[in-house]
């Protein structure tokens, strides 16, 4: 399977809370060029799961411009910038095999993803995700790869 990790773009800090935060004019438009470059490699997601953070939503909705309704599409209360990174690749994966899915998003924060692909991809230090950034990470059976990891500024 394909595994999308994907960082919400930009937010501003005018918010009641951490949660709340949307995002910027910037973070759209990162989030739109980035969507319409993913465009380009993979015409569908059969899986997408969004963090319940605003700014998530927002990115997922801006993704969401650019390809077909995904087969299946869930907000995990578990992606959350502070979320348990072993439990959620045990969901990530487990609602994939589950679903059969072979393209999956996975539209998140930091510090989760980068620890997120060390625990997919043993041996991996965390990597950074700029805004907006995306990781494909390539999952066969017990074996996984980085394949590639680029943001805004790299494709622009």
């Amino acid at each position: 399977m394909q595994l999308f990790l994907m960082r919400h773009g930009e937010a501003g800090f005018n918010a009641h809370s951490d949660r709340e935060r949307t995002l910027t004019d910037n973070g759209r438009q990162h989030t739109l060029l980035m969507s319409n470059w993913l465009g380009q490699s993979i015409t569908e997601f059969d899986l997408v799961l969004v963090s319940p953070y605003l700014r998530a939503q927002q990115s997922w909705q801006e993704v969401h411009k650019h390809f077909p309704e995904p087969g299946h599409w869930l907000t995990l209360d578990e992606l959350v910038p502070t979320g348990d990174p072993a439990k959620v690749a045990d969901a990530v994966v487990a609602y994939a095999e589950h679903f059969e899915a072979k393209n999956v998003l996975v539209l998140a924060h930091m510090p989760l993803l980068g620890y997120l692909v060390s625990e997919l991809v043993p041996g991996v230090e965390p990597p950074l995700f700029a805004t907006s950034g995306v990781t494909l990470i390539n999952k066969q059976a017990t074996e996984s790869c980085i394949e590639w990891q680029y943001a805004p500024h790299m494709i622009s």
